[in-house]
């Protein structure tokens, strides 16, 4: 048997699937799988054309799923064109997945100031050196700028620059994946329904 195989019921699961959702992130934590928190994030222009890209959850709670990024990324413009997207947890070691899909807005100034206050001081001069996705020179023009602003904040904090934050997607739909043998996996999404969730089986 393969020792990702597990069994995935109606009977076994949370009525509420953030609770589901943290029951099985502590597991991929008691796994010591590497960076249990990675995520593929799905966007698309207004164009309809999608993209997709590993980013870090930074908090999952009642108000959604939280991840920081550039604004000025290929991510963020998609996302102020078309603000519905999709994320995508692999726990390959637990044979499991969790999908989520809902509508993406930025998280209060506020709160991003106080993430950005968190991070390593290298990973804030980065945050504030780089153009996500935009075209440079060369290698030499990036480190250029990260050392002018290491002068220019030496002796003080870095403060979080504009053009960078937060953003949290609110849930509409949820599914844990569960592989079983023979491909016969289960797959359970959670819908909203008026006094809740309401939870369906999918064909695998």
């Amino acid at each position: 048997m393969d020792e990702r195989t597990g069994v995935l019921l109606e009977t076994s699961i949370a009525a509420d699937p953030l609770e589901q959702f943290r029951r099985w992130y502590a597991d991929a934590e008691r796994a010591e799988i590497r960076a249990p928190h990675a995520m593929a994030l799905a966007t698309a222009g207004a164009d309809g054309a999608p993209s997709v890209r590993m980013v870090l959850l930074k908090g999952a709670d009642e108000e959604g799923f939280a991840f920081f990024t550039g604004y000025g990324s290929r991510k963020g413009g998609e996302l102020d064109a078309n603000p519905c997207a999709a994320l995508l947890f692999y726990w390959d070691p637990l044979g499991r997945q969790v999908r989520v899909e809902g509508r993406v807005r930025r998280v209060p100034a506020g709160e991003s100031d106080a993430y950005f206050g968190t991070r390593p001081r290298g990973a804030q001069l980065a945050a504030a050196a780089s153009r996500q996705g935009r075209v440079l020179r060369s290698r030499e023009e990036l480190d250029a700028r990260v050392a002018e602003l290491e002068r220019e904040h030496e002796g003080a904090e870095v403060p979080r620059p504009d053009h960078w934050g937060g953003y949290r997607l609110v849930p509409e739909s949820y599914e844990f994946w569960q592989h079983r043998e023979n491909r016969l996996h289960d797959r359970l999404r959670y819908r909203p329904a008026r006094d809740g969730w309401l939870v369906e089986r999918l064909s695998p």
